[in-house]
């Protein structure tokens, strides 16, 4: 952390250069250091590890008793705080970890306690026992999907140094689409090479978008290179993990007896390669939002 403080600011700068705190990214606490700018009138206060004090190496002795220099605790927390600030992950979802993830609330179905649990199992496995697979959680509205996927994802990047990304499927079809327009400096290519290149990317919303040649083409692009990369992808859906519903007379006599399917949104031929990708977590439920989170004021 970093403040800058004019030197016209006498009372701020005649405080002690030294002040002491806890810091999330460094166990041992932190201290701040006022430090003068270069050229100018202007002081810094500088966030600086307890341990280390800024060196980002710290000397410690192994058990034989010779003293080794290596990096400090600090430095790790750091890297995984860029690396979750690099993923995309909306601001609202940016608190969703695995440790808050609720399911203990009165109504709460039991199939949250072992989606959580295959949650964790998944991020203790990764990336040796997982192999390059991946998760589908499916569930209806307002079960804690996202909050799940995003748990996972901050998880993998601080616990496994993992490098990951979040997009909503809707938005990224837009970027893409975007690509198109000969007014945006960016090309297709360029929009999807983070997305291919990521080792773990969740997807949320899964066939949100409204099903169309292009966009069939498009997931099937992202999916099929990601697949054949060996890539994580952690995907998220609204819609039942079961075949498309028939064609001509017999689709619209099943229409009215159930829902849209993952398989009439995707395809039946990228659910099929999913159940190959992914393990699937399947999560039951009322809204949670409209139970237990609903919007207030006061």
């Amino acid at each position: 952390m970093v403040a800058l403080l004019s030197s016209s600011t006498n009372d701020v700068l005649n405080e002690p250069a030294l002040l002491e705190g806890n810091s999330p990214s460094c166990g041992a606490g932190f201290i701040h250091v006022l430090e003068n700018v270069p050229g100018c009138d202007t002081r810094v206060m500088v966030e600086v590890c307890k341990i280390c004090e800024g060196a980002g190496m710290r000397v410690v002795e192994r058990a034989d008793g010779a003293r080794v220099a290596q990096r400090c605790i600090c430095q790790e927390a750091r890297r995984s705080e860029r690396m979750i600030a690099a993923a995309r992950i909306p601001q609202r979802y940016i608190d969703c970890t695995l440790e808050s993830y609720d399911t203990r609330f009165p109504s709460a179905d039991r199939s949250l306690g072992s989606a959580l649990l295959q949650a964790k199992n998944f991020v203790k496995a990764y990336p040796m026992e997982t192999d390059g697979k991946g998760l589908l959680i499916t569930g209806s509205i307002g079960v804690g999907k996202t909050h799940l996927a995003v748990g996972i994802l901050q998880a993998l990047i601080a616990e496994r140094g993992a490098n990951g990304l979040f997009y909503d499927y809707r938005d990224l079809l837009k970027h893409v689409q975007n690509s198109y327009d000969r007014k945006v400096d960016q090309s297709e290519r360029e929009v999807l090479a983070p997305v291919f290149e990521a080792e773990v990317l969740v997807l949320d919303e899964l066939g949100a978008a409204k099903p169309t040649d292009w966009v069939w083409d498009t997931i099937a692009h992202i999916l099929n290179t990601r697949y054949n990369d060996r890539r994580t992808t952690i995907l998220t859906t609204n819609y039942a993990n079961l075949p498309p519903l028939g064609t001509g007379e017999a689709r619209s006599t099943k229409a009215v007896m159930r829902e849209e399917t993952l398989g009439d949104r995707i395809t039946e031929r990228m659910r099929s390669r999913l159940q190959e990708m992914c393990v699937v977590v399947e999560m039951q439920g009322e809204d949670f939002r409209q139970k237990v989170k609903r919007a207030r004021f006061g």
